[in-house]
């Protein structure tokens, strides 16, 4: 088995420009809706990581052709709505919850049988988030005792649209029901408790399937539509930008220019979290990407003071938090989140592994059951564990720079995951980082 440690020191000032990788969100989406377009969809700026691969590798296996990647482009050969085929064996999703949870609602309105699977982690993800509304629809899952993958969807089903409210806000399940609803008879109708990144509303669209929204928080599709093959521009996964935002707003003289983020609104929790706290972050140049609303953002060093985090901010940053709270560690002050418990549920739990990370690099930071109180002050070196969470490794390493010695970060494999090339790319900005490998 092979493992990844990463050896971060202090020492090094994030500056000059970059272009970090394209959206996850985004790549998923493309390769999924160019599946079941007619016609071929030209997909420029594709994450390459293997989470992304592993949506790729699965409708490769339902009989798409799709070129690719090389360089970040693929080419998608659609085969329509009805155009997939039964696969050999079961799909696996690799440590992908987007994959996994989008695909249960493509596949519920399939003609044929399929399993989905995944890793350790992924395997032990809630999915009845997923499979309780798609069974009001009629879809037929197998699950285990536990709710968790594997997933075994029975084809053939006669699917109906529903109008779901959602429990909780996520736009996973929100995606899940809307791909579901192209294959089920009438209206299926989606109300959110608050906005969620709306990456597969827009793309639907794109692709030129109709949609009705009613005000911020609902969406609605009626069977019917189609999709057509076209060109999707993927910008840069804000996502895998915060950590380099956090990364410069806390360290003295640090000046950097990330190009080409994504800046949907759905998804700019963030930003808005670190200007709340005092960071210094402007977007030039905002323009459209292929429906999608990206700018080039320029973040310098700034004094930053703890705060309590609204929690209308919370949907809209929930992958960002491992960086936040390291972004937190660095205030003058307490930083306080609350309404946060779907992170207990990511690829680890991230309130606790974050927590006792903190706490060994001398942080006060303790845990409640939807949040963290985070108390700013001096960050000393030690080791920390990121149990497998691509975002918990990134964020520690962004913590190096103000640390009071270097800091060693276990079981980062997973970076992969998310952020092929993080190493190189931080290090092309001024990080002292280093990769160790063992077998």
């Amino acid at each position: 088995m092979t493992t990844v440690t990463f050896l971060a020191a202090p020492g090094g000032v994030p500056r000059g420009r970059i272009r970090a990788p394209g959206d996850k969100s985004i790549s998923h989406r493309a390769i999924m809706l160019g599946s079941l377009a007619e016609g071929v969809t030209t997909i420029d700026g594709f994450l390459e990581g293997e989470d992304c691969l592993a949506t790729l590798r699965a409708f490769r296996a339902m009989g798409v052709r799709i070129d690719g990647p090389d360089r970040g482009r693929v080419t998608v050969h659609g085969v329509g709505l009805h155009g997939l085929r039964a696969p050999a064996g079961p799909l696996d999703m690799g440590n992908s919850g987007t994959s996994m949870r989008l695909m249960a609602g493509i596949l519920a309105g399939q003609a044929f049988d399929a399993v989905l699977t995944g890793d350790a982690s992924l395997t032990q993800r809630p999915m009845r988030r997923v499979t309780k509304p798609l069974a009001l629809m009629g879809a037929r899952i197998d699950s285990t005792e536990q709710g968790t993958a594997p997933l075994r969807i029975h084809g053939g089903q006669r699917l109906v649209g529903i109008d779901y409210r959602l429990p909780m806000a996520s736009a996973q399940v929100k995606s899940c029901l809307l791909l579901a609803g192209l294959y089920a008879e009438g209206t299926t109708r989606v109300t959110e408790p608050a906005p969620t990144r709306d990456h597969t509303e827009r793309m639907l669209e794109g692709f030129g399937y109709p949609l009705r929204r009613e005000g911020a928080r609902v969406v609605a599709l009626t069977r019917g539509g189609r999709l057509t093959g076209t060109t999707i521009d993927v910008p840069t996964d804000i996502s895998s930008a915060a950590f380099f935002l956090v990364g410069a707003s806390i360290t003295p003289g640090a000046d950097l220019l990330l190009e080409h983020v994504g800046v949907n609104p759905t998804r700019t929790g963030v930003i808005g979290i670190l200007q709340l706290m005092g960071a210094d972050i402007e977007l030039r140049n905002r323009r459209l990407a292929g429906g999608e609303p990206v700018a080039d953002l320029r973040v310098r060093h700034a004094p930053l003071r703890g705060i309590r985090i609204p929690e209308t901010l919370v949907p809209l940053a929930i992958d960002e938090f491992p960086a936040l709270f390291i972004a937190a560690a660095c205030a003058e002050g307490e930083t306080v989140l609350t309404g946060a418990e779907e992170l207990r549920v990511k690829e680890s739990d991230r309130i606790q592994v974050m927590a006792d990370g903190l706490t060994a690099l001398g942080v006060v930071a303790e845990p409640t059951p939807d949040g963290i109180v985070i108390r700013g002050g001096v960050l000393s070196g030690g080791t920390v564990d990121s149990h497998g969470d691509h975002r918990v490794a990134m964020s520690f390493a962004m913590a190096a720079p103000r640390a009071g010695g270097p800091i060693t970060i276990r079981d980062c494999a997973n970076v992969n995951t998310s952020f092929p090339g993080f190493v190189t790319l931080a290090r092309n900005v001024g990080l002292t980082i280093q990769e160790r490998t063992t077998t």
